[in-house]
């Protein structure tokens, strides 16, 4: 029953905050107004900027900030209790990701759908233009190539998601031609898609696929290098192909998914055989890092993630038709992203205390299921053990509704990957802006082609993939970086809002601000916790990296708080320039 009230209290709170909070930050705060012009109708090209309905760009965006981020944080963070958990996705979702992901768009849109890192050249300096394109490029690095190695783990985990997922790809190819080629009703033709999605998943769950060994390449290595591939080509199309039709046919995914996920808490809640069994604050778990300020690290989709800030300015800016549609595209993706957190932290803190197996084999019930996951910070921690803990507790909570754990298993294994499949696609995508962007400013004429542009955006993710041997796995090595380098870029997004609103006048850059400061404090105090971390193990390559990513964190603060103090015609003129 007390994950019935956590879920209903949350749902209530999320909607109630979009109605009140979120118009008034959309008309008081940044004045919507469809008398603006957006980029996808007045640069209008057919390839990246295409005026689209705001029910699928919402799709599209919704898909592309998701991911894994809401299912991995959350279901980590979590070891130190629920109750933290959940109270940091509810206020970090309302007042901080939401806002950063709204006030990306808002000002992308009326900068000709420019990136973050273009936009903070205008409204801070040039200076912060070239260091940002740094952090963003970096950061992006980092998630092509761990987007591909979670899909391959996925798959390894789960095999049969792997027809349904590659399924995916010609059903929604046709689905695209259907709407934008024959003029069909896209709501009657998508839901036709979703239903075939789901026969797939019924054939996925009788025909696992598993991958062997390719000329000595494990299974993970095989499927990285198949993934890296397949992203060249999907970020080369143009979005009405693939981008658009997948994204629409994942967000009806995740409504079906979220449905069972929610009718699985009521009739489990109700019934008696669901409680919530993880302890409600667990302030040192063995291994764990302290609460303070890693949680806010640890879950960052699903409260706030600077990742949002380069797919609202990246590709969605590009797509939205009317201004007064990125309210409900960019505050309402990012407050259902944080329904998505709800019903994570439910599963991994309630339905898995159904049952669980671990690696050995025995099962567990209750604060024992709980506890056998959860015991170190070890244990718990990595894509993978995350996604187990997800989809064990997720197909407990299917099984209350009468539908065979196996299917569950499957179900929320095609959730990860094609989530996953989408962020692959769009931040190769954005990547390749990006390197388009660098190598226009370093005069590299080839770079600025979208095809070469792509080619040195995927191949240089693969050799990272690679780099520490034939699995594909190398870009873990990076991965202790990713949570702090993913919130410190949030902390700049919102740096670069502020002085936006700043320069708007009255205090309306306060709504920014105030998340600007608390995710500055919190992204630096965990860098530096994470620089003594690394002395302390010797891992030499952390060390360096972590330092470079905190000296740009602070030259970009600097410049950005001296144009905020500075003389408001000085400012003014900056911006103009």
């Amino acid at each position: 029953m007390d994950a019935v009230i956590i879920m209903v209290v949350a749902f209530v709170g999320y909607l109630v905050a979009y109605r009140l909070y979120g118009r008034f930050v959309g008309k008081k705060i940044f004045a919507l107004s469809n008398a603006n012009k957006t980029p996808a109708v007045s640069m209008e090209d057919g390839q990246d900027y295409v005026p689209t309905r705001k029910g699928i760009i919402f799709g599209h965006h919704f898909t592309s900030i998701a991911g894994t981020g809401p299912i991995v944080g959350p279901a980590l963070g979590v070891i130190w209790g629920w109750l933290p958990a959940l109270i940091w996705v509810l206020v970090g979702t309302i007042v901080m990701g939401a806002v950063h992901d709204f006030g990306a768009l808002v000002m992308s849109l009326r900068n000709q759908g420019k990136s973050i890192s273009e936009i903070t050249e205008k409204y801070v300096n040039p200076r912060t233009r070239t260091i940002f394109f740094i952090i963003v490029f970096f950061e992006l690095l980092i998630v092509v190539a761990i987007f591909g190695v979670v899909i391959a783990v996925v798959f390894s985990l789960y095999p049969g998601a792997v027809f349904p997922v590659w399924l995916e790809i010609p059903i929604a190819i046709l689905l695209g031609w259907i709407i934008y080629k024959r003029g069909g009703n896209h709501v009657l033709f998508s839901i036709f898609a979703v239903i075939l999605m789901y026969v797939t998943v019924v054939i996925g769950a009788y025909l696992p696929l598993a991958m062997p060994v390719v000329a000595g390449i494990p299974a993970t290595g095989v499927w990285v290098i198949i993934l890296l591939v397949y992203a060249f080509f999907a970020s080369i199309l143009p979005v009405t192909t693939l981008l658009q039709p997948r994204d629409y046919i994942n967000s009806h995914q995740l409504l079906v998914a979220m449905a069972l996920l929610v009718i699985g808490t009521l009739v489990a809640g109700f019934s008696g055989r669901m409680t919530v069994v993880a302890p409600v604050v667990r302030p040192a778990p063995e291994g764990t890092p302290p609460l303070w300020p890693m949680l806010f690290i640890t879950i960052a989709c699903g409260a706030i993630s600077g990742f949002h800030s380069l797919v609202s300015s990246g590709t969605t800016a590009k797509q939205v038709k009317q201004e007064e549609d990125a309210l409900f595209v960019g505050y309402g993706s990012m407050v259902f992203e944080g329904v998505l957190a709800v019903l994570v932290i439910i599963a991994v803190t309630a339905g898995i205390g159904i049952g669980y197996q671990n690696k050995d084999g025995a099962m567990f019930t209750g604060l024992a299921a709980w506890t056998e996951h959860y015991k170190s910070w070890a244990g718990a921690g990595g894509v993978a053990n995350a996604a187990r803990a997800f989809v064990q507790g997720s197909a407990n909570m299917i099984a209350a509704i009468g539908l065979p754990v196996r299917f569950g298993v499957v179900i929320m294994g095609v959730f990860i990957a094609s989530f996953a499949g989408t962020t692959l696609d769009t931040a190769t995508r954005i990547q390749r802006y990006v390197v388009q962007e660098l190598a226009g400013d370093a005069k590299i004429g080839f770079l600025q082609n979208r095809y070469a542009a792509t080619a040195f955006a995927v191949i240089t993710a693969g050799i990272l993939a690679f780099a520490t041997g034939a699995s594909g796995t190398g870009a873990l090595i990076l991965w202790p970086l990713f949570g702090a380098t993913n919130q410190c870029l949030a902390a700049l997004a919102l740096v670069a809002i502020t002085v936006y609103l700043k320069r708007r006048g009255g205090a309306a850059y306060l709504v920014s601000g105030l998340p600007a400061a608390f995710m500055i404090v919190m992204t630096t105090w965990g860098l530096i916790l994470n620089e003594l971390s690394y002395i302390r193990n010797g891992t030499w390559h952390l060390v360096v990296i972590n330092a470079i990513v905190v000296l740009i964190a602070v030259w970009i603060v600097i410049e950005g708080l001296a144009v905020f103090f500075g003389p408001p015609r000085a400012r003014e003129a900056r911006a103009e320039a």
